[in-house]
């Protein structure tokens, strides 16, 4: 299996990762789905050179990992 094979297989298995995030109704279940597939498109858009793929899903790795560090956060703290 030649290298661009390999990653065209990491598209393919991020594509079906965030297919996957979207069908979710915990919505913690939902940002880490989707942080993983979004986490694997950016390697993919790394490794084939496209680098708006990459950069854009990079931005949804920040934005999954803010709402959870935030869900986290309000799990942990006293009820007021």
């Amino acid at each position: 299996m030649d290298n661009a094979t390999i990653w065209e297989w990491v598209g393919y298995l991020a594509s079906v990762v965030v297919a996957i995030s979207l069908m979710m109704s915990n919505i913690k279940k939902l940002r880490w789905w989707n942080l993983i597939g979004a986490a694997l498109f950016v390697a993919y858009g790394v490794a084939i050179g496209a680098y708006p793929v990459a950069l854009v899903n990079f931005f949804i790795v920040l934005i999954d990992t803010y709402y959870l560090v935030k869900l986290y956060r309000e799990a942990d703290s006293p009820a007021s």
